[in-house]
């Protein structure tokens, strides 16, 4: 699998996932989640240049996500100015610890936390109330 597309060129491979992330990335099912895989697995991407490009790439998607989203009235900001500092402790806390996890360990971090969050999803009672 590894070695096919490459991330420099512009393939219909990476089109696709450029636009299958940025649309989940608006619904808030976790585009970067796909963007993410597809650099890992079907690319030559490294893993942490992988993780970088996702995060440099959820900004503009982001930003106009909660764009529609305020538009529509459908933030919270009262429960967002609670979450985001914590958020950002967050970011900053994961940033010094980064360095010292290694890329394969990364890896199955990841692979881990993907299955925990389908099968949760999968036997998940229906809490949806809208």
């Amino acid at each position: 699998i590894r070695g096919g597309a490459t991330f420099t060129k512009m393939s219909i491979e990476n089109i696709l996932a450029g636009l299958l992330a940025g649309t989940t990335a608006a619904m808030g099912l976790g585009g970067g989640t796909v963007l993410l895989i597809y650099l890992s697995l079907f690319t030559a991407v490294p893993q942490l240049t992988a993780q970088g490009i996702n995060l440099l790439t959820f900004v503009p998607t982001a930003a106009v996500a909660v764009a529609v989203y305020a538009y529509r009235k459908q933030i919270k900001w009262k429960l967002w100015l609670f979450m985001a500092p914590l958020g950002v402790l967050g970011s900053v806390l994961g940033s010094f610890i980064l360095p010292h996890i290694p890329a394969f360990l990364l890896q199955k971090i990841l692979g881990g936390i993907l299955i925990f969050m389908g099968l949760s999803r999968l036997f998940a009672r229906d809490t949806c109330k809208e």
